[in-house]
């Protein structure tokens, strides 16, 4: 295979180079930092004063651990590093609850961010003869944007149709030749659904890729999806704290996000005593963004799950490679004291070809034991007056999650497309359990 590079003398920048570039960029983040009150406090207490004190990369273990929480703390302008005036874009992100975490840009910031999207959208093999149609949320999301800018960039026509409203996706796709798309792994799995539902012929369809992110996901779904619609998706890692997507994309080897170093430097560490872990371990995600002005950020705990691979890419590029993005530290369900998270359960279910496309994971207190139950949709025609093969699948679904999780499950069927679906994050866990 050719593989194409947007910036290749960046992206094969060999390792003693690249190093010393990062460190320039982080001394430069340092002392964009200390103009912060949240930074310029935080810094002094562990001795830098300037940007001087950062002699190598290693003084980065001297910087503390930011959080989400530290950021809330600092709404709105705790963070701001640079005058109000030269300010021209704000995104913000809030979660479910609490107070928004926001990160605010400069012309040159939006200039890099474009770069890193455009750079991974490049990776994957698109060039400006693809059609290109945004179907996620835009606004205060960086998302919208985000790929909507990089997209631009690379000369794609971009089409920015933004989330829902399928039978809309599927005229403009129709109409306009698209052939690539971006949208969440839960969302492309309804598409395909619809699709069959509405009749839309897939050789009416000119699709050939997707970028697919905004929550986790297994490989077995990527799978599906691929095999599904006949199209090759690509895994992208972004986060708000960290301009959005273009922090980590695959290539066209799928092997693994490539972190752009050049632009963050990542660390894995222990999410309970914070120490590294062994190289090649899974651990949490740490990320020091190098790239931007208006925000700095340092060493923020992103509660992402990964870990680097240690051998080469046969790409040729030279930044390491993040593993797929297994779940979040605070996702982490404990079922009658037994730790599980919910890719766990969804690479079993995913796996099965008798299941459909769409799964709730339901926690309750039966007494004073938790109850786990997996609703999981089946595929089409399923539902039939014998109903000895549902029951032999739902025994095999119950017996290989329990292998798998060491917890006996509760399994319920239910008919293809009576589960809620979601069009932007899918919601898979509801815990009912009662809080305090």
């Amino acid at each position: 295979m050719t593989y194409q590079y947007w910036n290749q003398e960046m992206e094969t920048l060999n390792r003693a180079d690249l190093e010393a570039f990062q460190l320039k960029q982080l001394r430069s983040a340092v002392a964009h930092a200390l103009r912060t009150p949240f930074y310029r406090e935080r810094l002094s207490k562990a001795g830098i004063q300037s940007e001087e004190d950062i002699k190598s990369l290693a003084d980065l273990a001297r910087i503390p651990f930011t959080t989400k929480g530290d950021l809330r703390l600092g709404f709105p302008y705790g963070f701001l590093s640079i005058p109000k005036d030269e300010v021209i874009r704000l995104h913000a992100s809030s979660g479910t609850t609490g107070t928004p975490t926001t990160i605010y840009f400069n012309r040159p910031d939006i200039r890099r961010w474009t770069g890193f999207v455009a750079r991974s959208i490049y990776a994957t093999g698109c060039t400006k003869a693809d059609v290109f149609q945004n179907m996620i949320t835009y606004g205060l999301f960086t998302g919208g944007l985000g790929f909507h800018f990089g997209g631009e960039e690379v000369g794609m026509l971009v089409i920015p149709s933004g989330s829902g409203n399928t039978n809309r996706q599927f005229k403009l796709m129709q109409d306009f030749g698209t052939t690539v798309v971006h949208a969440t792994p839960s969302f492309l799995l309804h598409v395909e659904a619809k699709m069959q539902e509405e009749g839309v012929r897939r050789e009416r369809i000119k699709l050939t890729r997707a970028f697919a992110g905004a929550e986790p996901y297994s490989e077995d779904t990527r799978k599906r999806i691929e095999e599904l619609l006949r199209i090759d998706v690509y895994n992208s890692y972004g986060l708000s704290e960290m301009n959005g997507p273009g922090v980590a994309f695959e290539c066209q080897a799928k092997n693994g996000l490539h972190l752009w170093e050049d632009g963050y430097i990542g660390e894995i560490v222990n999410p309970d005593t914070l120490e590294p872990v062994p190289e090649g371990e899974t651990g949490e995600l740490v990320l020091t963004c190098l790239c931007r002005e208006a925000t700095p950020i340092l060493r923020y705990r992103t509660r992402d799950l990964s870990g680097f691979y240690t051998e080469p890419c046969p790409c040729g590029r030279t930044h390491r490679r993040l593993r797929r993005i297994t779940g979040r530290t605070d996702d982490m369900l404990i079922i009658n004291g037994v730790n599980l998270f919910p890719s766990q359960i969804e690479e079993v279910i995913m796996s099965m070809q008798e299941v459909g496309n769409n799964y709730l994971i339901v926690v309750e207190k039966e007494g004073v034991l938790d109850r786990l139950t997996v609703k999981t949709e089946v595929a089409q025609d399923s539902f039939r007056d014998d109903t000895r093969p549902l029951h032999a699948l739902k025994e095999r679904i119950r017996k290989t999650l329990q292998a798998s999780i060491f917890i006996n499950p509760r399994i319920e069927l239910h008919e293809r497309g009576s589960l809620p679906v979601s069009e932007g994050k899918a919601t898979r866990v509801l815990d009912q359990r009662p809080r305090g």
